[in-house]
């Protein structure tokens, strides 16, 4: 695993167990990877349900401590 991919794994689980906590973290890592899941489905239909607003304001917070400030994500 390269370096950046060890970094961004260490990010997302720190992200993971400060959020849900360790055991739900290790839970949710086991589910991604045991059972038959289709990220790009459930995202579409966990996006699909955000109005444009919402997904607008979530990415203006995200951005706003992002090292790309000022740059503004286009929805295609």
């Amino acid at each position: 695993m390269s370096e950046n991919n060890i970094a961004l794994v260490s990010k997302c689980m720190d992200i993971l167990c400060e959020q849900v906590g360790i055991v739900d973290a290790e839970r949710f890592i086991y589910i991604m990877r045991s059972e038959a899941f289709d990220y790009t489905k459930w995202q579409r239909e966990h996006y699909d349900r955000v109005s444009p607003d919402e997904f607008d304001a979530a990415l203006d917070k995200f951005s706003a401590g992002s090292e790309f400030k000022g740059v503004k994500a286009q929805i295609i």
